[in-house]
C-alpha cells in the first residue's frame, strides 16, 4: 500500500511578481549563467491554504500574538509600559482544516507549557523554472504620472523638512532648473517574471488525517484531544503511533477541498498591474518520486545549447498525466483535453479516499 502521492503541477506565469518585497525574487544559475525567477516552498504553501480556505467558505484559523510589558512608575502613579514582542503561534487545533494540512508549532519561552509541533503532511517545494532557459527576469520603467489633473496637491520640504508655502512653491517653480516634473514619479528597472514553471508536493497519506497523541512529543493540548474525540475523531494507530483520525464524512469533504487547492491555486500580487492567471498548463500524479520527475520535464535542443524544449511525457507507467488545452500553444502534445483539470482533481480525491485511514496498522 502506498502511503505518498506526488504531484508536479505545470504552470506558466505572464509577465508577473512573485513578490513584491523588494521586486521578483531570482537566483542565479550557474551552469546556463542566468538569472531564474522562483517563488519559494512557504509562499506556495500560504497560497494553496489560501485556496483551500476559499473551496471551503471558512476563515484561517486565529493566530495568537503575544507582547511583554512591564512597571513604570511615574511619580505616585504606576502604569505599564511595551516591554517587546513575544510568540507568535497559532491555536493547534485541527479541526481548523488550515491546522490539520498546514501543521503548527507552539513554543512558549518561559512557560511550564508543553511544546507543541505537527508536521504538515504537505511537503511542497520552490516553484521554479521547468529550466532556466525556459524562464526570464525581464526589466521595465515604470511611471506614475498625473500632470494632466489639475486638482493635485504638491509639497516640497526644505532642507530641515519645513514645508515651503504657497507662495515659497510659485517662486521654486518660476526658477527652478532642469525639468523634473513635480506630478509624476518614474520607477525604473523593476523585474516581471515569465515563463514556465514547475513545483512539486508530497502528501504523507499517513499523516493526511490523523493527528498524533504521542506524549513524549505532542501534537495537541488535552483540552484539545477531548474536543476531538467529542466531535466524532476516533481513536487508532498508526506507524507513528496512538492517534486520532478525521471522521469519514470530514475526510471527504476535505480531501475533495484539498484536491481542488492543488490544482487551481495560484499566486495572487497586490500590484494589479502585474497580475497573471498563472493557469495551469499539466499536472502529473504518481505515488513514485522518480518517474513524477520525469513526467514533466525539459530536454535541450541538439542544434541550439542555449535553447530546451518542454516535454510531458504521457507514456509514463505508473504516472497519470493530465494536459489542459492551453498547453498546447506552448508544448508539442496531442493529449490536451478540456476537462484535464476536473480529471486531476477527481484522481487525487480517490486516491486520498481509498487510503485506510482508520486502520493504517
Amino acid at each position: 500500500m502506498s502511503t505518498t502521492i506526488y504531484i508536479r503541477t505545470l504552470k506558466r506565469a505572464e509577465h508577473t511578481v512573485f513578490s513584491v518585497d523588494d521586486g521578483q525574487k531570482t537566483y542565479w544559475d550557474n551552469q546556463f549563467d542566468c538569472s531564474v525567477p522562483y517563488s519559494s516552498g512557504q509562499q506556495i504553501k500560504y497560497s494553496l491554504i489560501e485556496a483551500l480556505c476559499s473551496e471551503l467558505n471558512v476563515m484561517r484559523s486565529p493566530t495568537i500574538f503575544t507582547s511583554k510589558v512591564k512597571p513604570k512608575s511615574t511619580g505616585k502613579e504606576k502604569k505599564l509600559e511595551f516591554d517587546g514582542e513575544g510568540e507568535v503561534f497559532t491555536n493547534c487545533d485541527p479541526s481548523y482544516a488550515d491546522q490539520l494540512f498546514g501543521g503548527w508549532m507552539k513554543a512558549v519561552k518561559g512557560s511550564k507549557e508543553k511544546t507543541l509541533k505537527r508536521r504538515s503532511p504537505l511537503s511542497i517545494s520552490a516553484m521554479r523554472a521547468l529550466h532556466p532557459l525556459l524562464a526570464g527576469v525581464p526589466k521595465e520603467n515604470l511611471s506614475y504620472d498625473r500632470r494632466e489633473f489639475p486638482n493635485n496637491k504638491i509639497i516640497i520640504r526644505d532642507e530641515s523638512g519645513r514645508i515651503l508655502t504657497e507662495d515659497e512653491v510659485l517662486d521654486f517653480i518660476d526658477n527652478r532648473e532642469g525639468k523634473a516634473s513635480l506630478t509624476s514619479k518614474f520607477i525604473q528597472k523593476q523585474s516581471r517574471a515569465s515563463g514556465l514553471f514547475v513545483s512539486d508536493i508530497a502528501i504523507d497519506l499517513r499523516r493526511l488525517f490523523t493527528v498524533s497523541l504521542n506524549s513524549f512529543e505532542p501534537e495537541m493540548s488535552d483540552e484539545t484531544i477531548e474536543k476531538l474525540k467529542s466531535a466524532g475523531w476516533l481513536e487508532s494507530k498508526n506507524v507513528f503511533g496512538d492517534c486520532l483520525v478525521a471522521p469519514k464524512e470530514l475526510r471527504e469533504k476535505w480531501a475533495k477541498a484539498l484536491a481542488k487547492a492543488i490544482v487551481n491555486w495560484k499566486i495572487t500580487s497586490n500590484q494589479s498591474r502585474t497580475f497573471s492567471l498563472m493557469d495551469t498548463l499539466a499536472i502529473s500524479i504518481s505515488d513514485n518520486a522518480n518517474l513524477i520527475a520525469g513526467s514533466i520535464r525539459a530536454k535541450l535542443s541538439e542544434e541550439d545549447s542555449r535553447k530546451a524544449d518542454p516535454i510531458v511525457d504521457e507514456s509514463l507507467s505508473n504516472v497519470e498525466t493530465f494536459i489542459s488545452l492551453q498547453a498546447g500553444g506552448y508544448i508539442q502534445t496531442k493529449g490536451e483535453t478540456a476537462d484535464a483539470l476536473e480529471r486531476a482533481e477527481q484522481a487525487l480525491i480517490d486516491k486520498m479516499l481509498a487510503f485506510d485511514y482508520e486502520n493504517q496498522i
